[in-house]
């Protein structure tokens, strides 16, 4: 069975016009080498070491029973107990100015204290990590102490390859050392892939391989196209199938990170679901293409556009949307302040909507509270809704209420079963519409707790003793 590896990605290259490409067309065109192109490009591929110090404590039956912690000066005296020991990962990056800013893979160092860069010509920096983005499984790091500029690789246009283009694979496989390998670009805008929420991979039989991730996928012209992240693997090892993130979407979390450090994407504040065999024949298409829009937010950009349910968004600027996968690609990979156009299909005709780039709001406060006491919910952190919150923690952002953000390892709230992204619909019949709430009914002791949890999409009911 296959298995998906996050750890290897590679991105495609080539951008070149269709006119500029063509098969070799004699023995001597087969021999040329493409050793100019990595002569360019494997300066500005990195090796990445990351590495965090976590305390573990021996196993221990007594560990935590009170007369052995007290006889021993309690959770204080305990400390020296505590053994640290040093976790690491090797992963690969690529520099993309000359001012030391790196690219990588947000699981290469997601939770590093440290990280250490080493270059193709084996100096080594210490490296800040500028910005974390779990969603699109990119990080950003910052060379310290640079009192020169390094070499870097320019961005090519991803929306510009083609299946059968040639792309070569910069990174440090297994540890062993920066390698570079050869493939086509095997397939475009895959998803499915489920190692970041944008789905949208280039896919390449270039051999990928653990340590791999971050590293380059360049073009003939020595351009980066996209970044490694992932493989489908029996072994863990490269099977042909690998899949990079498109340079777009990376320079778009480069250019949308460069105010505060935080990546802005746009809010569009409506529901959309594919469209299947059944709904294309009763829309009377030729064919699946499009989103169809089930909701729309009151007050939302897609409202004051002028979006309405049963409308089929066909297009998003000049490209085609197929499914709510490309639609999330092309519509949040976009700077907010601006606007978009969106070609639409409605029982009337076809109309042209320009739809505003716009954060989030937070209509409401947030109020974050950690509940504690001995209810279920000791031991979670608990926000108020609203579409800024729904974002933040990928939620339908048409709910309101009350939503768990965080759960405390080891807490009353973790051990009955609670999540974080879970909405606290009610409890004991008591609706709850706010934190503050929420604080105050589960300072109580009702005996029986009768929770109502909304999960994905489905309401859960739960009965615990008190």
């Amino acid at each position: 069975m296959l298995a998906l590896v996050p750890a290897l990605l590679l991105p495609v290259g080539g951008s070149a016009q269709a006119q500029d490409r063509s098969v070799p067309r004699s023995a001597a065109e087969l021999t040329l080498s493409f050793a100019p192109v990595v002569a360019q490009a494997r300066p500005a591929v990195v090796n990445v070491y990351a590495s965090r110090t976590v305390e573990s404590r021996p196993a221990s039956p007594f560990f935590d029973d009170p007369f052995f912690r007290r006889f021993f000066g309690g959770p204080d005296g305990m400390r020296g107990q505590q053994r640290k020991r040093v976790e690491s990962s090797l992963g690969s990056g690529v520099i993309i100015s000359a001012d030391g800013t790196i690219i990588t893979n947000y699981h290469v160092i997601a939770n590093a204290d440290e990280v250490r860069v080493a270059l193709a010509d084996r100096r080594e920096f210490d490296a800040d990590i500028v910005l974390k983005d779990e969603r699109t499984d990119l990080a950003i790091l910052k060379v310290k102490d640079l009192d020169e500029d390094l070499p870097f690789l320019p961005f090519a246009d991803s929306d510009e390859l083609a299946v059968g283009d040639i792309v070569l694979a910069i990174g440090n496989p297994f540890g062993v050392g920066q390698t570079v390998t050869q493939g086509i670009v095997s397939a475009l805008a895959r998803t499915r892939v489920g190692v970041s929420d944008y789905q949208f991979f280039i896919q390449t039989d270039a051999a990928i391989n653990p340590g791999n991730s971050g590293g380059a996928l360049v073009d003939m012209q020595g351009r980066l196209v996209g970044i490694n992240s992932a493989i489908y693997s029996r072994s863990g090892g490269s099977n042909g199938i690998g899949f990079a993130i498109p340079s777009n979407m990376v320079r778009f979390v480069v250019t949308a990170s460069e105010g505060d450090g935080k990546v802005h994407r746009p809010w569009l504040g409506a529901s959309l679901q594919s469209v299947g065999a059944e709904i294309a024949e009763a829309l009377g298409l030729d064919r699946p293409t499009g989103v169809l829009v089930t909701s729309v937010h009151e007050g939302s950009p897609a409202e004051r556009a002028g979006l309405k349910v049963g409308d089929l968004i066909t297009r998003v600027g000049d490209a085609e949307i197929t499914d709510p996968d490309s639609f999330g690609y092309r519509f949040s990979n976009r700077n907010v302040g601006s606007s978009v156009t969106f070609s639409v299909l409605r029982p009337g005709g076809s109309v042209e909507l320009d739809v505003a780039l716009e954060p989030a709001p937070e209509t409401v406060a947030r109020d974050s509270r950690l509940i504690d006491g001995y209810s279920p919910f000791a031991g979670a952190t608990v926000l108020n809704l609203s579409p800024a919150v729904a974002m933040e923690l990928r939620l339908d952002d048409f709910e309101d209420g009350v939503v768990i953000s965080e759960l405390q390892p080891g807490s009353t709230a973790a051990r009955v079963g609670l999540q974080p992204g879970d909405i606290v619909l009610s409890v004991n019949g008591r609706a709850v519409g706010s934190t503050r709430e929420l604080s105050r009914i589960a300072s109580g002791d009702p005996g029986i707790w009768r929770l109502e949890i909304k999960r994905g999409g489905r309401v859960l009911r739960i009965a615990l003793r008190g």
